[in-house]
């Protein structure tokens, strides 16, 4: 598992919102398509009417999903780009006080 860093939130960020299924596949990346249908899944992992019979399928098909997005992160992590546009933090200097 990758470990993410927190980070404070500027209050005029906006949440992300996810692309469905349908529009992440028509004019996304393909991060965004798996995104999007991590969501789907888990939607469907957590809806009562979703057969017993189906249950074993949709969590692998969600941890399957869930890993490779991982490993796209962590690619672009690699190469520098990273997919979260965070700064790291500066040094800590008391005389800047």
């Amino acid at each position: 598992m990758v470990a993410r860093a927190l980070r404070a939130v500027p209050p005029v960020e906006e949440p992300v919102r996810v692309k469905s299924v349908t529009e992440a596949a028509s004019s996304g990346s393909h991060r965004d398509l798996l995104v999007a249908m991590r969501a789907r899944i888990a939607r469907a992992v957590e809806d009562e009417d979703t057969p017993a019979r189906d249950l074993a399928a949709l969590t692998k098909r969600l941890a399957d999903v869930a890993r490779d997005i991982e490993a796209i992160d962590a690619r672009a992590e690699q190469e520098g780009g990273g997919s979260s546009g965070v700064v790291p933090d500066e040094p800590f200097s008391s005389s800047a006080i």
